[in-house]
């Protein structure tokens, strides 16, 4: 049975696996692999992915920025839930989530099985279990026949997702004082704390 610890070793060795969030089926590799996301995928090169962490502290460690104190706000009302946060980030995550950006998105699932295996694997990049402009697996049936192959985060079945992406705030404090986050994109939760787009 492929339980979190196969998985994680599995992503160690550079290898995509797919398991549950609280909204879609991931997706996921480490980041240093995420080129192999979007070969999956056929997806855009300039749409990025999201870096998927256990919890608040997990994503502060990995970062190795200061976060303002706004964005920590955002966090521990968002997470675990079903918002990404843009944040703007560089360095070696940025590169391979988003090469040529000067943002990365963060998010912390309401999935305990996920959260498990993140707590294992450390933060992976992650994208929903469909390819490219097709409709998104909503079950772990539909994203093993997307990807028939990738190992598969067991035991089945998998805790039912919201069946829509997660909500989408980006941070624009320095320009907009007023409503510092913009909603990118309306998703399966309220966007908690954040102005219109």
């Amino acid at each position: 049975m492929n339980g979190p610890a196969d998985l994680a070793r599995c992503l160690a060795a550079g290898e995509a696996v797919l398991f549950p969030t609280d909204t879609l089926p991931a997706l996921a590799c480490r980041p240093a692999a995420a080129a192999l996301l979007w070969r999956l995928k056929q997806r855009p090169a300039d749409k990025p992915l999201i870096l998927m962490g256990a919890d608040l502290p997990q994503l502060i460690a990995v970062l190795g920025v200061p976060w303002q104190e706004a964005w920590l706000e955002q966090a521990r009302c968002s997470w675990p839930g079903a918002v990404t946060l843009v944040l703007p980030v560089t360095g070696a995550l940025t590169d391979h989530l988003h090469p040529g950006g000067t943002s990365l998105g963060l998010r912390v699932p309401a999935c305990e099985r996920a959260r498990e295996l993140l707590r294992l694997s450390g933060p992976l990049a992650t994208t929903s279990a469909n390819r490219s402009g097709q409709p998104a697996a909503t079950t772990a049936a539909e994203a093993a026949s997307e990807f028939p192959g990738l190992a598969l985060l067991e035991p089945l079945p998998w805790p039912p997702g919201s069946g829509q992406a997660s909500t989408v705030l980006a941070w624009r404090g320095e320009e907009r004082s007023d409503e510092p986050w913009a909603v990118l994109r309306s998703g399966a939760t309220p966007a908690p704390g954040a102005g219109g787009a």
